[in-house]
């Protein structure tokens, strides 16, 4: 007996189109556009994920080397001070304090230049 792919193929359609929906032309209603469309789609996300993570990291280091300089400490030495002083703060939260409490990212500061 044959058999046929009716409602097993319209589903797979369906779904297809329904991830693609609001892409432009043919990629948001031909099955075959829409398929290369999305899948090119969940690559980007996926590398994007990773890609963000990097950037995330990059602009942390960037606020703490800047709020380090207004303190008299380059990025290097603040946190190899940090690392002696026995200080264990991730850069997300000393971007935090630096962005935020300029106060209290000082003692840091002075507390590194302190363990040098």
């Amino acid at each position: 007996m044959r058999v046929k792919t009716g409602i097993v193929r319209r589903r797979r359609h369906k779904k297809v189109l329904k991830a693609a929906k609001g892409f432009r032309g043919a990629s948001g209603d031909a099955f075959k556009q829409a398929k290369q469309a999305t899948n090119k789609a969940a690559v980007y996300s996926t590398r994007d994920r990773l890609v963000r993570k990097r950037k995330m990291r990059q602009l942390w280091i960037i606020r703490i080397n800047a709020a380090a300089r207004i303190n008299g400490l380059t990025y290097s030495t603040l946190m190899n001070g940090l690392k002696r002083a026995g200080i264990e703060l991730d850069r997300k939260v000393l971007a935090d304090i630096a962005l935020n409490n300029a106060a209290e990212f000082a003692k840091l500061a002075e507390t590194a230049k302190a363990a040098l």
